[in-house]
Formats: C-alpha cells, structure tokens, sequence
C-alpha cells in the first residue's frame, strides 16, 4: 500500500544505504506512444491501485487541470493485461517488472520514465537494530567493491537482452539474491539475537518454494559448468535419466546418451559456453541404450561473472515428441492416402500448382497421365472391397516403382491414379515419346497378374495424357486427362490416349445432347413406333415398342445416341416411366378391339429401372391406372441386366408375373447367362438375336446356336423369337429349324400405331 514518506517514517525504521534504485516505466501497444505526460490527457492508464504512481498522477492531472483516465488494478500483471485486451492505453510499471514482462504481453516501453525510488530494507520502528545495522555495513562492503556479488548481480540483470530471458531464469537469479540476503540476515541474527530459528524457517521455506517452482515446470532446467558437467537438475531431468539428482551432478551427457546425441550436445554447449551464443533449437536426442528417441525444444544461454566471463551455461529443454508425432500424422491425413499412402488429390494440385509454375519460368514441358483400372467394380462386387482394396495397395506399389522421385503418383480416388511428370524435355514431340514409353510400361506392368485372397486375378488400365501444352491452366490440364482417358475406355479399354482437341468437341457435343433430353422430356417430344411380331400362321402376335425422338434443331437423334446418355445420366427413369405409361394406355385402347385385344407390347427396360427399388411400384400403379390387362405386357430384359445382383432381379420378376406381367430375354445368345440362372428365371420367351439370323445362311456355326436356342426354349416350355428376319431366304430357313415367331424388315419397319393398327395378317406367311 502506499504511504507519505513521514508516515513510513514513524511506522518503520530504515538503513542508511539503498539497495536499489528503481524506477517506473509507461507500456502500451506499439501504436501508443508519446513523450510527455501532458500527452496523457484523454488516454486511459491502468495503474497500481493506491500506489505511489497512482496519487502521483492524480496529483498532477489536478495541477494541470487534464483529464487522465486512472484505472486502479490489484496487481501489475493485470495492468498489462488491460492493455494488451484493449481496455487501456497505458500500463504503468517498475521498470524491472516492465522490462521482463513486456515481450510477453506484446507491450513496448515509452520514452516517459517517472523519478527513481530508492529500495530499503525496513523493519518496525525501533525493532532490530542489530539487523539494520548488520545489513548496512554489508551493503557498504558490496558498493565499495566492483567485483563483489552485488555488482555482478545488478550487472547480470542490465546486460542486453535479459528481458527476453526465460521467467524461471529470472526467478532464479532474483530467489539467489533474496536468498543470500536473506541468508546474511539470518547469520546476523544469528550473532546478535537468538531469534535465528524464525529467520532460518522462512530461508528454508524460500528454498523449497524456489524448488517446488522448478520442479513443477514441465520443462528440464538444468546447469552445466564450463566442461559440460552437471551442476543443477531439476525433477524432470532426474526423472529423464532415471538417477537422483545426486548421481547426475558432476557427470556429462555422455552417460546418458548415445555417442551421436552426446556429439551433437557438445558442440551446441561449445557454442554457448565458448562463443557466448543464446541458442533455440530441436534437438534429437537417443538414450545410451539407444531404446528411446526424443525431440526437444532447447533454449541454452550463457551465465557469466559480473566481468563478462561465461563460467556456466543455463538449460531448458521441453519435449515435443508427441507433438511432433501429431504434427505428422495431420500431415499425413491431409496429404495422403491412407490406403496406399501416396499424395492424395490435396497435395497433387500442390504439387501441379508448382510444376506448372515451374514451367511457365524455364523452357520445359510437363504432362499427367490420368489411369482408370478397367472394371474395377467387378472386382469389388465378387471378391469384396477388402480384396480390391489389396488390390489397389498393389498397382500402387507397381507405379511407384517404374517413375523417377521428381514424378508425382497420387491416388485421385476410386480406382483413379494421376502421375504428374515435371521437367520434361522443351521440345513437345521428345516430351512426347517419353511420355508415351512411359505409358507403355505402365500398361504392362498392370497387365501382368495378381495374387489376391490366394487366387490369380488380372487386370487392365485405360490412360489418358494430357501435356502441359494442351491446357491453359490445371484445372483443365486435369479434365483433358479425364477426356483422354474416358477415349481410352470407348476405344475399349486397356490402351492409352493422348488428349486431341476433337475430344472437346465430342464432349460439348453430348453436353448439348444432354440439355436436349431433359428438354424433350419436358416438353414431350418423344413418340412411340411399333415394330409388329408374326406367327408362322401370319396372324400378329402383336409388337415391340421402339422410342423416337425428333428435336427441331438436332432433327432426328438415333436412339443409340440419346439412349446411353439417358443412362448415364439418369435421365432414362422418368423417360422409360413415360415410355411404359404409353404403352399400357395403347393396351387399354386394344382391348375394345376384338381383333386387336389379345395383342401384346414388348417393352424393353434398361439397367437403372430394373434395379430401381420403386419399379415392381411403377409397374403396377401404371397397369392400374390404364386399365390395361398385365398378360398382354411383355417387359424384355437383357442378358447383361442379370449380372448385377440377380437374386434382386428374380425377386422383381417373380412379384411382376404373379400381376400376370410376362417377360422376354433380349439378344439371347450374346451375353454371358449361366444355364442354373436361365432355369430360375421366369421368363416367358427367348429372342434369338439378329446377329444369328443374318449370316444364318452362311455360317454353320449360326444355324448350331439357332438350333440349341430353339430346343432349350422346347425343353424349358419357352417361346422363341427371331428377330432381324430380313430376307425370305432367313424366314424360310428358321420355319424349317423350327421358329413359330418373327420380327424384322421382312415383316414390317417400325411405324406409328395407326399403321401398325390396319395390319391384321401378313399373307404368305402361313404354312
């Protein structure tokens, strides 16, 4: 608390000598400062509450008549941390705590310094006088000798850079001081009083809390003498090397380290005790035994005598291996696969930021290649991800091994890996052949088996390249890859393709496609044509549904154009709904027709609606809401379709037939259906494909598979087709195999309905 000096004078008795001097300081942030304190008018200053300081300002704001804003505060610390949050303008302090607090709060000291204050020892007025005494001559002693501990003490803490010392050093150095003092005291007490036990208590009591401090600081402090020796540990260090601190002191490192760390330790110890250097820096450091590795943070300062000579170094070191444990695997995660541990996406466009930018500075080229392995999801599909994920680990280790370490490999996701190739020869068409060599190798490399889940499995790869040339920046040197590769598979797969720009065209070309599908379907601009079936008795059976989609500006679009894109984009669902919608209303329309009611439509279905789980639902409510009797609907299927979870499929197909709903294999013959399937479907009819029937004539080998068609469709009580009847020749051919069914150009080309209505019969047709 503050006091005048009279009052101090009559509670306290004081020695004659000071020891010390100090002075009060203004801090702030580095955009305060001024010169003198009539610059205080206006600002707010947090200051000691009821200290000295404190009534000295206000006394002088009243003088002057300025309003100076006085914020009282419990203790200095809290004084600096007013400012630094904002809520003062200045803090002011002694300048000895100001100086080695300041950095820590980001304050800076003004150029405003108030009066020193003498420091004195003080006891009760008229208490202790041998003390007071003992405690003067000391101080004479000290002040009148340069070399004395107190000089070099009060040197110690002016040398530059002291601010910027570690707290625990501070406090150390401080409590030594204290501690001697205080020491002194006691030994005076000692020889003049017999109150030495008191005085002895509260020495003891500042040394063990001077250790507890120590001790409880995450950190290993410790003193080495000028041969590197030991000469203080605290608890964690004791607890490092496993010894008391009794079996430490006096040794060197090493005891405790293997011969490269104690290397290592010398020379960062020569560097502080020889040159004088403050060093901060990770040190590794392994056990003698070599069991354990640890990183540190190390921050090693110099301790000198009063004339400036190092006779010891200060030590404190923080271990940061977890935290540099944990900084690699975030850096891990966030830049590489966890899978096959390559760069992911993230550090790849790092990575190609960087090659590209390197190339546009030096004449060189630079290429990626984008791999895409061929029917990957097979793979995942019958043997399990956990065998495709094997998989994978292992196309990564054959890539990585055919590319140079200025390469990049990543894993772009899926079955996709991008190597980038950097630093490429300047001339595009050298560039060029060695970018197709090494696309050659690496098709090769994939090409040969693998040993997975004990078995032998083969794969392909289709690569696309795109050169640095190509592209105007990554993002696109990136999608013309993509392109490249996506020719590749329409080229049909395990090959490799350079971008061409007539890539782009195609790809703008399918873009506008796409955009006049979804306006077709908005504005209703498909229609239906029929293709009628005849029974060797020329009486029709009924027909097959054929989509037709004419746009004013594209004019006509094949189907084999717009149907794979409506696949692919999903576009086929509501489509194939509108197409089954049709047809039911036309069979609704033919029932009130008594030639015409026992007719039939063959409706084909794509992938996506077979495997759609709302399609037994569609099917259904379409029936009843046209009226349409479901005998008379045939929903064709191709082989292909049952590859992809049959059990789901037969599911579907059995809840349909017990509607009445009838079913037709497409293309039978062409696809890759097992006998143990076909005798589990429920299937109503076999289509023999036209690519049988139109070299029927010609190849023996047609007319063997027409022949098995039609018997197994026999033995297992299943009509057959034939479709693609062209010529009377073909016709004729397949009623003396024995064909009872038939649909081509022979018999009639696709038409609207109304045309397909006036035909009842086919003459020449009978038997």
């Amino acid at each position: 608390m503050w006091r005048t000096a009279r009052t101090r004078a009559q509670d306290m008795s004081f020695h004659q000598t000071p020891v010390l001097y100090s002075w009060s300081r203004l801090y702030s942030l580095a955009d305060h400062n001024i010169n003198g304190l009539s610059e205080l008018a206006g600002r707010q200053v947090a200051v000691l509450e009821n200290s000295s300081q404190y009534h000295f300002l206000q006394q002088y704001s009243q003088q002057q008549q300025l309003d100076i804003g006085l914020q009282q505060v419990k203790s200095l610390q809290a004084a600096f941390n007013l400012v630094a949050a904002g809520g003062a303008d200045f803090a002011v302090a002694n300048h000895l705590f100001g100086n080695s607090r300041a950095a820590e709060f980001q304050l800076q000291v003004n150029p405003l310094r108030f009066d020193p204050v003498e420091l004195f020892y003080a006891t009760a007025a008229g208490r202790n006088p041998q003390i007071l005494n003992a405690i003067e001559r000391q101080l004479q002693q000290w002040q009148a000798d340069p070399q004395s501990y107190y000089f070099q003490t009060i040197n110690r803490w002016s040398e530059p850079g002291s601010a910027d010392r570690n707290s625990v050093s501070w406090l150390l150095i401080w409590s030594a001081f204290s501690s001697l003092l205080l020491l002194l005291s006691a030994a005076a007490l000692l020889w003049y009083h017999r109150r030495s036990k008191r005085q002895l208590s509260q020495l003891q009591l500042s040394q063990d809390r001077l250790t507890t401090i120590l001790n409880s600081v995450d950190a290993h402090i410790y003193i080495k003498d000028k041969r590197s020796r030991y000469q203080y540990v605290n608890h964690k260090v004791a607890e490092l090397f496993g010894r008391p601190p009794a079996q430490i002191i006096g040794h060197t490192d090493s005891l405790f380290f293997d011969a490269k760390t104690v290397s290592q330790l010398q020379v960062n110890d020569q560097r502080v005790l020889v040159d004088g250097e403050r060093i901060v820096e990770e040190e590794i450091n392994t056990t003698a035994d070599g069991s354990q590795e640890h990183v540190y943070l190390s921050v090693k300062l110099p301790l000198r005598h009063a004339n400036g000579e190092i006779y010891a170094l200060c030590g404190i070191s923080t271990d940061v291996t977890e935290h540099k444990q944990n900084q690699a695997a975030i850096h891990q995660l966030a830049f590489y696969d966890s899978l096959t541990s390559l760069p992911n996406r993230r550090l790849l466009l790092e990575r190609l930021e960087q090659a590209w930018s390197l190339a546009g500075r030096i004449p060189c080229q630079g290429a990626v290649l984008f791999i895409d392995l061929d029917h990957f999801k097979d793979l995942n599909d019958t043997l399990g991800h956990a065998v495709g994920d094997e998989l994978l680990s292992q196309v990564a280790g054959r890539l990585g091994e055919q590319l140079r370490k200025s390469d990049t490999l990543a894993r772009f996701g899926g079955d996709e890996f991008v190597v980038l190739l950097a630093e490429l020869q300047p001339r595009p068409d050298l560039a060029g052949q060695r970018v197709e060599l090494l696309a050659m190798k690496l098709m090769d490399i994939l090409n040969q088996p693998f040993q997975l889940a004990e078995r032998t499995y083969t794969i392909s790869a289709s690569i696309g390249i795109a050169m640095f040339s190509d592209a105007d920046n990554i993002d696109e040197l990136l999608q013309r890859a993509d392109l490249a590769m996506y020719d590749a598979k329409n080229r049909g797969r395990n090959r490799y393709c350079f971008y061409d720009s007539k890539l782009q065209a195609k790809v703008l070309a399918r873009s506008a496609l796409h955009t006049g599908l979804r306006h077709a379907l908005s504005q209703q601009q498909f229609s239906l044509y029929f293709q009628p079936q005849y029974h060797s008795n020329g009486q029709v059976l009924g027909a097959e549904v054929l989509l037709r989609w004419f746009d004013a500006e594209l004019g006509p679009v094949s189907p084999a154009e717009f149907i794979p894109l409506a696949e692919d984009s999903g576009l086929i669902l509501p489509i194939g709904a509108w197409v089954l919608q049709q047809s039911c209303l036309q069979l609704a329309d033919w029932q009130h027709d008594s030639q015409k009611s026992y007719w039939h439509l063959a409706v084909n279905l794509s992938v996506r609606q077979l495997h759609d789980p709302k399609f037994v639902e569609l099917v259904r409510n379409t029936l009843q809401q046209s009226g349409a009797n479901p005998e008379n609907l045939v929903l064709e299927l191709t082989e292909t379709q049952l590859l992809e979870d049959i059990e789901a499929v037969i599911e579907k197909m059995q809840q349909l037939g017990r509607m009445g709903v009838r079913f037709s294999l497409d293309d039978f013959g062409t696809g890759y259906s097992s006998l143990s399937y076909l005798k589990r479907l429920p299937l109503n009819q076999l289509k023999i494909d036209g690519s049988f029937v139109r070299d029927l004539l010609d190849d023996p080998s047609d007319e063997a598979i027409i022949r098995t068609i039609l018997a197994l469709g026999n033995s297992l009580e299943l009509a057959v087709i034939a479709e693609g009847v062209e010529t009377v020749e073909q016709y004729l051919a397949l009623r003396q195999l024995g064909c009872q069914q038939f649909q081509g150009y022979l018999l009639g080309r696709p038409a609207p309905v109304d045309e397909l209505s006036t035909v009842s019969k086919r003459p020449g047709l009978e038997q």
